[in-house]
């Protein structure tokens, strides 16, 4: 028989088989994929839906997505390089927006471009470096300016206070709220089950927000499906811009419906709560999110003044220069005693002799 390798048969499927005389072997092949090229808005629309919840943070992700496409032109690709991705951020800063915002937007790309990966539509995905973020001011509520907002809104709507006062004393996002069910709340607790972050928490209630889920029985002896279910965002929002609009704050955009969770973390931390219950609290996800609130925590900095303010009195003084950290250049060293010329040595005393000699 021949040395020559003999095909048995013609190759079926992924396998082909040959023999000789000494050996029988196997090969496989794969069948070659062709990668098309995308748009990103058709990516987007062929994954959004798998991967982020309805709800505001998707109606967002949508506009992103959008302005990025936009700034794309439109343009298929199969590759998403690096320089494409440099060029996308250029643009956004030549835009005005800022690192934090920036970021946020990566964000909504890199989650898509990963999933597209995934699953073959794209054969290369480029290194996306999170932009330096600036530690902005945080703003948050005084008393009075929450009584007076409040009351603005109690004006308007019975609903959008009860709203008001339940967000700012749980710290909760309005999302959050907006979705409770009466299953979510148990005696004195409330528990969120759909948030920012995917994981549920459970907090206690204050006594205010006990008093402000109680719903009047309506006319036909229903009630909703939660405590604030008659609401919407967009209805809410409407009202607090009315409200604000009236006592003067119109001009202010930081104040929105979110400043009530900022103003919730800062009281707590204010009054001494640490760092980690309040991240507890907020349901944020890392602790960086939650130490923006940390330079509120002027208390535990009270000692330090004390130590500065204290006078240096020469009991202080001796304790410095006794101290294992004072310097051998600034310490003086003890004056040796000085001897008198021809004098002697003090006699020493006398050895005792012992009685068994």
């Amino acid at each position: 028989m021949s040395n020559e390798a003999i095909q048995e048969g013609e190759p079926s499927g992924h396998f082909a088989v040959f023999s000789s005389q000494n050996s029988k072997f196997r090969y496989t092949y794969n069948k070659v994929r062709e990668v098309k090229s995308h748009k990103i808005g058709e990516l987007f629309t062929a994954y959004r839906d798998i991967l982020w919840d309805d709800g505001r943070h998707k109606y967002n992700v949508s506009s992103f997505i959008g302005e990025i496409d936009e700034i794309l032109l439109g343009e298929r690709f199969s590759t998403f390089d690096q320089n494409t991705l440099d060029n996308l951020i250029g643009t956004l800063r030549q835009r005005g927006n800022s690192n934090a915002t920036i970021n946020r937007k990566m964000a909504a790309l890199s989650k898509l471009l990963r999933k597209a990966h995934k699953m073959g539509d794209i054969h290369s995905l480029p290194e996306f470096r999170r932009q330096k973020e600036r530690a902005g001011r945080i703003r948050f509520l005084e008393r009075d300016e929450e009584a007076r907002l409040f009351a603005a809104i109690r004006s308007r709507s019975e609903d959008a206070y009860r709203l008001s006062v339940f967000l700012v004393d749980t710290g909760c996002r309005l999302g959050e709220a907006l979705g409770l069910i009466w299953n979510d709340i148990q005696e004195h607790r409330v528990s969120f089950w759909i948030t920012k972050s995917g994981r549920s928490r459970t907090i206690p209630m204050t006594e205010r927000v006990k008093e402000v889920i109680k719903l009047p029985p309506t006319a036909e002896g229903r009630r909703p499906k939660g405590p604030f279910t008659k609401l919407t965002q967009a209805q809410y929002r409407a009202i607090w811009n009315e409200a604000k609009g009236e006592i003067g704050l119109g001009a202010d955009d930081q104040v929105v419906p979110h400043i009530l969770r900022h103003t919730c973390a800062s009281r707590l931390v204010q009054g001494g709560i640490d760092i980690r219950r309040v991240q507890m609290w907020l349901g944020h996800q890392t602790l960086s999110m939650t130490m923006r609130y940390a330079h509120l925590a002027t208390n535990d900095l009270d000692g330090c003044v004390v130590v500065l303010e204290k006078p240096r009195s020469d009991e202080s003084q001796r304790s410095t220069e006794n101290s294992v950290f004072a310097s051998p250049l600034t310490t003086p060293s003890p004056a040796p005693t000085s001897r008198k010329k021809g004098g002697s040595e003090p006699a020493k005393a006398p050895r005792k002799r012992s009685k068994g000699k």
